[in-house]
């Protein structure tokens, strides 16, 4: 519990001095390191598939840290603010709210028990806003520390009550998914799904690619699908019998040279 606090409070840190395009997919590296301590320290087989998903994700995450903007200069509370109300943005949080209480209401009374896409939406597009707010707050405190005091603004404490607000809804209906769905089919789809808002709405936030060339753009996307195809092998694959797979590979083999013909 120790370690997963300190490793909270750090994560919570790296969105004041780097941008969400470049913290929110670096998580993947976790589920590396949990990967590699499950096999030393609980025994836990490490196939193939295990391994070379670890490599994508380190691929990934490489290919990112190359090519990721640089983190603009905030000199107050209140720019991120600007920032937050400009219409773009204000528009992508309505958006947001908007379907996330039509699914709140009409859709997960229905469908929440049968269709895992449901419960993880909801937290997924409250991560995206919890995010902002969180690197919102996070500047904040950062200047605060540095000796201009962000605590006396209103936006400050705003942005505070918005990340309080959508993490307990995030953590419930994340809980909600987990209880109902199997681990291994809610994890690897919420880190999708998850990700891929939180760098839309930082996009559309902090314009993080303004000032960026599409070569840049295009490489840093290629290395954010590296990662999602190597999180989605480590999940789907880490209860696989290490028995199947020549049976796997062969089939594979047998479905492509039939495509052939």
């Amino acid at each position: 519990m120790i370690t997963m606090i300190v490793g909270e409070i750090a994560n919570f840190a790296a969105y004041a001095f780097a941008p969400a395009i470049l913290v929110t997919p670096l998580g993947a590296l976790s589920i590396i390191i949990s990967a590699v301590l499950a096999h030393v320290m609980l025994q836990e087989k490490l196939h193939i598939f295990g391994i070379l998903g670890c490599v994508l994700c380190v691929v990934g995450s490489i290919t990112i840290v190359l090519h990721a903007p640089q983190e603009r200069e905030i000199e107050s509370v209140k720019e991120v603010w600007d920032l937050a109300t400009e219409p773009a943005f204000l528009l992508y949080a309505a958006i947001v709210i908007a379907a996330v209480i039509v699914i709140i209401i009409r859709v997960i009374p229905y469908y929440g028990q049968t269709h895992v896409m449901v419960y993880i939406s909801v937290c997924s597009l409250m991560g995206s806003l919890s995010v902002m707010s969180v690197k919102a707050l996070g500047i904040a405190l950062k200047l605060t520390f540095s000796g201009m005091n962000q605590l006396l603004y209103p936006q400050t404490w705003t942005f505070t009550l918005v990340v309080l607000a959508c993490v307990i809804t995030q953590i419930n209906y994340l809980n909600k998914a987990l209880d109902t769905f199997n681990t291994a089919v809610v994890s690897p789809i919420y880190y999708v799904m998850f990700t891929t808002l939180t760098i839309l709405a930082s996009v559309i936030m902090f314009k993080d690619w303004d000032g960026q060339n599409a070569t840049q753009i295009v490489t840093e996307v290629c290395g954010f699908v590296t990662i999602l195809s190597g999180t989605f092998l480590l999940h789907k694959t880490k209860d696989m019998i290490e028995g199947r797979f020549p049976v796997l590979f062969l089939n594979g083999l047998i479905f492509f040279s039939s495509l052939r013909l």
